[in-house]
């Protein structure tokens, strides 16, 4: 009792940890530290080290078991001081079969060369694309790198990948590099106590100047915008209809320097805007508040739990799969509901904003949740 105690007073506030820049970077930890980490009190799905708040990690490490499912890699990871799995998507252009070499082995050695002794572009596409390919799957003893948010699933701690590649490090170069890297990491950042002040010393916000004073202004400027949604009752938007709701708040970012001011070189109040209007934007996206179902040049933002379409296409599988002797038990997991969903509805979808639509439904009774990650219908 006396542990959980004290391990609720090493807990920062919430509303505090857009302070700590650890919070919005991808941290680089020993694996051994991510599987000991224990879960936020206050919000479910962040964890802390050392009392810093953190939910996104960056690994290094060797694949030592592997297992294949119809969406996605299941890869273990091991980087000398423990093993993770780590769940990595499959690209839906990977998941078509290979179109096969026509005219056989001499064919495909001089489909290199155009018609006209030229560069043959659709063959250079297709080698570019093997490649893309091979760096996507991987084999036992394959160095990988993965960067995404840490879940615990079934009581094992694993990371849900958001980018994930095959290193090529012949030499070690780089696992060296990356090892001596990670102690400078912990002295300087990661072992230091959570910044409760711009001006405290010894705290690695004070790596940069004003960084925690955007940190703490970029907490603000999401309350805002989420207040502003959730008032509103707004269905889509684009980065122009909600950037006047900012501009109250920038000209408590830290002042330009005079000769940042003589040269031009410090950014105006707009581009000020602008950033701290994207940097919002993705924080809203983390954490599932937002989506965008279209990933195109036309920024347009749904907000999660007002998108009747996705809402609607989330409830369907629910209640055509449950029917099923598959999942008429327990009913349909997660993973199974985001593969579907993204199939029908947005490939863009992530498992954030799909967890959002699914409380969302369960708080109106229209499912509801078997187990920490199954759902059927009422």
């Amino acid at each position: 009792m006396e542990a959980e105690q004290a391990a609720s007073e090493d807990e920062p506030p919430s509303l505090l940890w857009g302070l700590d820049p650890v919070f919005s970077a991808f941290a680089r930890l020993y694996i051994k530290d991510l599987l000991l980490m224990r879960e936020s009190r206050q919000v479910p799905g962040i964890y802390l080290y050392k009392s810093h708040p953190i939910f996104q990690v960056d690994i290094l490490g060797t694949v030592v078991f592997k297992r294949e499912r119809e969406d996605f890699y299941s890869y273990g990871v091991d980087d000398g001081t423990g093993v993770i799995n780590c769940l990595c998507w499959k690209s839906e252009k990977w998941k078509e079969p290979e179109e096969p070499f026509k005219g056989g082995r001499a064919a495909s050695s001089s489909s290199a060369v155009g018609p006209s002794g030229g560069f043959n572009v659709e063959e250079q596409l297709r080698r570019l694309q093997q490649a893309q390919r091979g760096a996507s799957m991987l084999e036992i003893g394959d160095l990988l790198r993965v960067r995404g948010s840490v879940k615990t699933s079934r009581g094992q701690r694993e990371i849900m990948s958001s980018n994930f590649y095959k290193v090529s490090d012949p030499v070690m170069a780089l696992q060296i590099s990356w090892m001596q890297e990670l102690p400078q990491l912990y002295r300087r950042c990661y072992q230091k106590p959570f910044p409760l002040s711009d001006g405290e010393p010894g705290t690695c916000a004070t790596t940069t100047g004003g960084q925690a004073s955007f940190s703490s202004l970029l907490g603000r400027a999401t309350q805002t915008l989420r207040d502003f949604l959730r008032e509103k009752e707004v269905r889509r938007f684009r980065p122009y209809d909600v950037e006047h709701l900012l501009l109250p708040l920038v000209p408590q970012l830290p002042p330009l320097t005079g000769s940042e001011q003589a040269s031009a070189a410090g950014p105006s109040v707009p581009s000020h805007t602008r950033h701290l209007l994207s940097e919002t934007l993705r924080i809203l996206q983390q954490e599932g508040t937002l989506f965008r179902r279209v990933l195109s040049q036309d920024e347009l933002y749904h907000v999660t739990e007002q998108d009747k379409d996705l809402l609607m296409a989330i409830r369907d599988v629910i209640q055509q799969d449950s029917k099923r002797q598959k999942y008429a038990e327990k009913g349909c997991h997660i993973l199974h509901i985001l593969s579907s969903v993204r199939r029908r509805y947005s490939q863009s979808l992530s498992r954030q904003a799909l967890e959002v639509g699914l409380r969302f439904l369960e708080s109106s009774s229209d499912i509801i949740s078997t187990s920490d990650c199954h759902y059927t219908v009422v």
